[in-house]
């Protein structure tokens, strides 16, 4: 490994990070090929310790989280609440089992409602919202279902138990002030990631807990919950925007390193999408009419791999991906999409005065 890609990854390694403050930053470990790890952290004072996320619901994380805890002089036991970004199991399920020994308050963006409501009708039904055959045969990936199948059944193999659907004990509307011990935070509605996601703005000191929203490393997935939007990319890109009429602060996101400036890659965020918008529109223009076949037509990561290089869920993703840039540009009145006879979701390059499409 290069120097390079090892500071890449620095970040991860088991170690407390004092950020100033008595907040610190907790990296816990994730069983994920592309993630090795989610920053959870603690604003402590005299009496306690409040947690922004929260980890995954796997041993390692749960011990790990309280070997760091007692390294800056608290127990598990001291967890007075777990204000978390979003529904995703890396930073809400440990959340949710401690809850059930510590009694500790777990809370959670109210937009969020809906993607518990979908998990608790995927565990009634056994019907996979997140990405089962209904849904890809609308993108045009019908060839990747059966791999996308097995790739689901292995992660589920590996964590059979998370008790992710379980309902929060507090919904945060958004503009909701949090006051703690030691600092006031802003709950700030962030949809895109998923449509819940929240970050919380500590304006006095000038510091942004980002979540998932804000990464300063890799894009974060769009729209990747059960309770699936056609327009989570035209949130996530507004959910950008309101973090350029906020303040600048010091970025401390879910995954990767603290930075100095959430602006600075927020500017990047928004340049990339327009990059990939562009690129997704000259895909539809040479013939690519459905969400898989652009996917395949362009490339994906900073590497710029072909999309036959990427794993199943990652091809998954980037499909996914593609089709709310394609939805996008269609609300735009750049693209036109209409259903096919077999149901699939095809998009043309608009002609002129044509009216954009409204997501259904």
């Amino acid at each position: 490994m290069s120097m390079s890609a090892a500071d890449r990854h620095a970040w991860t390694e088991p170690a407390v990070e004092d950020l100033g403050g008595r907040v610190y930053r907790i990296p816990l470990p994730l069983e994920m090929d592309a993630l090795r790890a989610v920053n959870v952290y603690a604003i402590a004072d005299a009496e306690g310790v409040d947690l922004i996320d929260g980890g995954i619901a796997l041993v390692a994380a749960r011990q790990r989280l309280t070997d760091a805890l007692a390294e800056i002089g608290y127990e598990l036991g001291d967890i007075r609440n777990f204000f978390v970004t979003h529904i995703h199991a890396d930073h809400y399920s440990l959340a949710v089992e401690l809850r059930q020994t510590l009694h500790n308050v777990v809370t959670l963006g109210e937009g969020e409602r809906a993607n518990i409501a979908a998990m608790h009708e995927m565990a009634r039904t056994g019907v996979n919202m997140m990405f089962g055959r209904d849904l890809l045969h609308r993108l045009g990936a019908d060839e990747l279902a059966g791999q996308v199948a097995v790739a689901g059944r292995d992660e589920r193999s590996r964590h059979p138990t998370f008790p992710e659907w379980d309902e929060p004990d507090r919904w945060l509307a958004d503009g909701t002030e949090l006051d703690l011990r030691t600092r006031t935070l802003r709950a700030v509605h962030t949809p895109g990631h998923t449509q819940g996601h929240v970050v919380f703005h500590d304006a006095a000191a000038k510091t942004m807990f980002a979540g998932d929203h804000i990464l300063p490393h890799i894009t974060p997935s769009i729209g990747f919950e059960p309770a699936r939007s056609r327009l989570a990319l035209h949130d996530y890109l507004s959910s950008l925007h309101r973090m350029l009429a906020l303040p600048d602060a010091r970025l401390l996101p879910a995954h990767g390193p603290v930075t100095g400036s959430t602006h600075d890659r927020v500017n990047e965020l928004l340049a990339h999408h327009d990059l990939r918008l562009a690129e997704t529109r000259q895909a539809v223009q040479a013939g690519h009419a459905t969400p898989y076949e652009a996917a395949n037509a362009i490339r994906w990561t900073r590497h710029l791999r072909m999309f036959s290089e990427l794993d199943t869920m990652s091809q998954f993703l980037a499909t996914s991906e593609t089709a709310a840039h394609l939805e996008v540009l269609a609300v735009r009145g750049e693209l036109t999409r209409h259903l096919s006879q077999d149901g699939v979701d095809i998009y043309q390059v608009a002609s002129p005065g044509t009216s954009p499409a409204a997501a259904d």
